[in-house]
């Protein structure tokens, strides 16, 4: 069997292979089905990242099943078809009509834009503190709701009634963080 390596050349391997390592006439290579904590610095899953998966699957009912829904319901009620992402003069007429939906849309939008992110945070802080981190996502998406609702109402200000979100995303943050800096500090010689 051969392997091909960044940097080293073409490895004759001998067989039969064992299942854990390959035996080869260079450097050994580990073959295991999951890399080892101490190659990587990553640390198996917790037991109650199952909370952090909730979660995200709880985000993916927020932004595309209520948030879209809003979406849907006010493109209709305010006859904006698609492909159009915004009202128009032309499309909506009625300026109170077009600032409705236009507000609503732009709640959804922005909620979109900002999702990746989040789970990106949510995932992360999950694999050091999945309790925290549940939890902190499940503020996040109380103060998305209210986001939403208050910027629904076609007044952009009352859409600082999310202002809860911060709270998780800031707990988040901080949990993101200070791993990368621990992980960092540990591998300064000492």
């Amino acid at each position: 069997m051969n392997l091909r390596l960044s940097g080293h050349p073409t490895l004759r391997c001998q067989s039969p292979v064992p299942r854990r390592k390959l035996a080869c006439n260079g450097p050994q290579i580990r073959a295991s089905a999951a890399l080892s904590t101490a190659s990587v610095g990553m640390p198996a899953l917790p037991n109650e990242f199952g909370l952090v998966a909730g979660v995200v699957a709880a985000s993916w009912i927020v932004h595309h099943g209520f948030m879209a829904v809003k979406v849907i319901q006010a493109r209709k009620k305010y006859k904006v078809a698609y492909p159009a992402l915004y009202a128009t003069t032309e499309e909506c007429p009625n300026p109170e009509h077009r600032n409705a939906f236009n507000c609503i849309q732009r709640g959804h939008q922005n909620s979109l834009e900002n999702q990746p992110i989040f789970l990106a945070l949510l995932v992360t802080a999950g694999l050091k503190h999945p309790i925290t981190a549940a939890a902190a996502g499940v503020i996040y998406l109380v103060g998305r709701v209210l986001y939403m609702q208050g910027y629904s109402t076609g007044n952009p200000s009352k859409r600082m009634q999310g202002s809860l979100l911060y709270v998780g995303l800031f707990t988040l943050i901080g949990i993101a963080c200070k791993w990368g800096v621990q992980s960092a500090l540990a591998l300064l010689p000492k």
